[in-house]
């Protein structure tokens, strides 16, 4: 049996989370390998809705959860989701959950100056959360940055955080903005240790003993490719890697180890925050697919802006990512709409290319070539095998594998989670 990697293959908000829990129950552990609670995952089980940010999906169907070292956790904001979901009646423990003591931790100074830095950028700004997530990485990369294992060193505490301040507090002064006092944050740092350290272990220890005896381990990842700081639409994107191949080195595990790649993609697009979408809709097509999709950021509650299906994107992410099968979600969405288009390229000063430039000007400068399809008057909604799809639904979603050159393996057709057309088992390789 194979591992599964799951990455989403447009801007994020594919509905990741619902994929995830529908793998979950086929997996023994989930593991989480890159991104913070800049994030979010959706689940919808029976009358429960969870949301989750840095909590493994799998946590939910009683697997075990992992969080890997890819991860940068903001310490009080994994205390906080953690009871959030106990609340609702979900058991988390130390038992079913386990955090990578190599991680990297998130702290108020880092939300602080994403903050500060994208106040300072005006109209230039990239759409950050604000929650730290990028100073944190930055901070990584620079080798100064606070790790889980470093919870139970006060020592090494104190002087890491003589070296973080030295760094941010000296950008924060010159931002105009707050800087931070060295005991308050060494303090409250030794408060959570306690709250934290009993769900740390060298996870890749733990991932290899599972590997080893045949378990079923299922890779979760955060955003998508097109939000990939090296692949996607920079300087519009987050700060990590975003695709399946991360799935090793976030976890700590062989590459072998990543198994089948499944890219997740929406029936049409969207996209939250700044940076170019070249298949946008301001019109009342792109505001009804916004209402129908309830399209608001899970973790900002901003809205999503809307647009067509654009193939030359999905069709550069499995390129690049490796994607082996796609899962289509939300197609019901699409029901009763006339026609549909799908970009199947751009126009850039006056010629037609197939991939989306890695220029910022020309991404901005790129104008969709459309193909434009017939819809479909039945419901898609809720269908369970093909032959409760419309035809004109069946086309539509042959062309898309057609235009992206790979399968459909998962076909969503509501928020429910037994709402799926399986075409192919991803477990089975």
């Amino acid at each position: 049996m194979a591992n599964v990697s799951v990455i989403g293959a447009q801007w994020g908000d594919e509905g990741k989370g619902k994929v995830v829990d529908w793998l979950a129950s086929r997996a023994d552990v989930v593991v989480r390998f890159q991104g913070g609670h800049n994030a979010g995952h959706t689940l919808v089980v029976g009358n429960q809705t969870y949301r989750l940010s840095l909590l493994p999906s799998g946590l939910v169907r009683g697997k075990l959860g992992v969080i890997g070292n890819g991860v940068v956790v903001d310490p009080e904001a994994l205390l906080a989701e953690i009871a959030r979901v106990r609340a609702q009646g979900l058991d988390v423990s130390p038992e079913n959950l386990r955090l990578a003591d190599n991680a990297i931790l998130i702290l108020p100074l880092h939300s602080a100056i994403d903050r500060a830095r994208e106040a300072a950028r005006g109209e230039r700004k990239i759409g950050t959360t604000g929650r730290g997530i990028g100073p944190a990485y930055e901070d990584k990369v620079a080798r100064r940055a606070i790790r889980v294992a470093d919870l139970a060193e006060p020592e090494t505490l104190s002087d890491k955080l003589d070296e973080l301040l030295l760094h941010h507090n000296t950008l924060l002064a010159g931002l105009g903005a707050e800087t931070f006092e060295k005991q308050a944050l060494l303090d409250r740092l030794l408060e959570l240790a306690p709250q934290i350290l009993p769900y740390a272990e060298p996870v890749w220890e733990r991932l290899d003993e599972l590997r080893r005896a045949g378990r079923r381990i299922l890779f979760e990842g955060a955003q998508a490719v097109m939000l990939d700081v090296d692949h996607g639409t920079y300087p519009y994107v987050t700060s990590s890697n975003t695709v399946a191949a991360t799935a090793a080195s976030g976890a700590g595990i062989g590459p072998s180890a990543v198994g089948f790649v499944l890219g997740i993609a929406k029936a049409y697009t969207t996209r939250v925050g700044s940076g170019p979408f070249p298949t946008e809709l301001t019109d009342a097509t792109g505001k009804l697919l916004g209402e129908r999709g309830h399209e608001f950021g899970t973790v900002t509650g901003r809205p999503r802006r809307c647009g067509w299906f654009d193939a030359t994107l999905v069709r550069q992410a499995v390129k690049v990512a490796g994607i082996q099968g796609l899962v289509l979600t939300k197609l019901d969405v699409l029901d009763g709409l006339p026609e549909l288009k799908i970009c199947t390229g751009y126009e850039i000063g006056g010629q037609v290319v197939h991939r989306l430039p890695a220029s910022p000007r020309a991404q901005a400068a790129a104008r969709p070539v459309y193909e434009t399809v017939p819809g479909w008057s039945g419901s898609s909604r809720g269908a369970r095998s093909w032959a409760e799809l419309p035809a004109e639904a069946v086309k539509y979603v042959r062309r898309i594998e057609e235009l992206v050159e790979a399968p459909v393996t998962l076909l969503s057709t509501s928020p429910e989670r037994d709402d799926t057309i399986l075409v192919r088992d991803p477990f089975e390789g």
